[in-house]
């Protein structure tokens, strides 16, 4: 009698992390949507301040775990997380914070997509032949392009840059040490607006989420998107030639 487990439970075992991560994901967003919020941070900012100021170790611990948990589960709230950290703890150490904990959470998103799917997936384009194949192969080419331009460019989502790299099969270093530092730009931005936040709920205002796109802010950023997509863009100009 055979003692080898089933192909079949093993291939749902390894699915099991992602799909429960994608339930997680949408009972969040209809259950939480309210609690992780800006609102909520400006009704409790004054809780969370007092707590910070006599359990110091305790709240930054708190903090991290908290948004590893809303990046790795996909949940609402990692712009919310963001200014939180910058209100609480600053610019700096908060950017630090907030970096490092939006990296892990990443990572794990990353590793359980990529397990559940992203190899298998990633195996069938290598095996595969037309578009889908050649689309494959010119991102593994341009991978450190690829991968950083997904994470300065603005209008792609956290959560999917997150799992596009799992699904094409990139190595978890690599995805790792281009996240940390492509989310920098953006993460200090946030938190530097998050560091403005007590002026902001002495006026009873909102803060203006929108200071990514300004001029002397912008410019910059597009510099670094420039700057990520050159390797690329060289390659396709020695191609053209």
């Amino acid at each position: 009698m055979s003692t080898e487990p089933d192909p079949s439970k093993r291939g749902f075992a390894r699915r099991l992390p992602i799909l429960v991560i994608a339930l997680v994901a949408v009972a969040g967003t209809i259950v939480l949507r309210d609690t992780l919020s800006f609102e909520a941070l400006r009704d409790n900012h004054a809780r969370l301040m007092a707590f910070r100021d006599s359990h110091y170790v305790p709240a930054v611990l708190a903090f991290i775990a908290g948004y590893v948990a809303i990046v790795a589960l996909s949940l609402p709230g990692a712009t919310v997380a963001t200014l939180t950290g910058g209100f609480l703890f600053g610019l700096f150490p908060g950017v630090v914070f907030n970096v490092a904990s939006a990296t892990l959470g990443a990572v794990l998103i990353f590793l359980a997509a990529r397990r559940g799917f992203g190899a298998e997936l990633a195996a069938r384009l290598d095996r595969g032949g037309g578009i889908a194949r050649r689309i494959s192969a010119g991102i593994h080419e341009n991978e450190l392009s690829f991968l950083f331009l997904m994470r300065l460019v603005p209008a792609v989502p956290f959560v999917l840059a997150n799992l596009v790299p799992a699904f094409l099969g990139v190595r978890t270093g690599r995805f790792a040490v281009t996240t940390f530092l492509g989310i920098i730009p953006g993460g200090l931005v946030y938190t530097w607006v998050g560091a403005g936040l007590g002026d902001v709920f002495a006026r009873d205002a909102a803060p203006d989420l929108g200071v990514l796109f300004e001029p002397q802010i912008l410019a910059p950023l597009l510099a670094l998107i420039a700057l990520a997509a050159l390797p690329m863009l060289l390659r396709l100009w020695r191609r053209a030639r």
